[in-house]
């Protein structure tokens, strides 16, 4: 089952929005942490380090929860459900990492030594919108 990202949900993931990530710890806990995301056409994008609780989490069970507010207007949002289907590692999360910290930060991504990045993409399952 996948649900489609509109127009009008590519443009709130595509800005410099922050976004709370859900994963699931081993014994069925939740684990959230705040992030950058970005997306394509059909995926949420998500770049994350290897070894992190929440890219650990995914290899485990790879559905996870992730929710995105425009700046600080609480009245509009999108909660994205879905299944991680694919974790990129080597350039291509290294480009992704570098493409957000220009975005969010404005300044050039410096790699962190013994640091492997990794690129997600999450395919949603269910999309939540509100104040479209």
């Amino acid at each position: 089952m996948s649900a489609d990202l509109t127009e009008a949900d590519r443009e709130l993931l595509h800005a410099p929005n922050y976004a709370w990530i859900v994963t699931l710890n081993r014994d069925g806990s939740p684990q959230t942490s705040i992030t950058w995301v970005d997306a394509d056409e059909t995926h949420v994008l998500v770049n994350t380090a290897v070894g992190r609780r929440k890219d650990r989490n995914v290899i485990g069970n790879p559905h996870v929860a992730i929710a995105v507010q425009r700046g600080a207007d609480a009245y509009r949002w999108i909660s994205v459900e879905g299944v991680v289907e694919e974790r990129t590692l080597g350039p291509e999360a290294d480009a992704h990492i570098a493409a957000l910290a220009l975005a969010y930060d404005g300044q050039a991504w410096t790699p962190v030594q013994g640091q492997q990045r990794v690129r997600w993409r999450v395919r949603p399952t269910r999309i939540v919108r509100y104040g479209e």
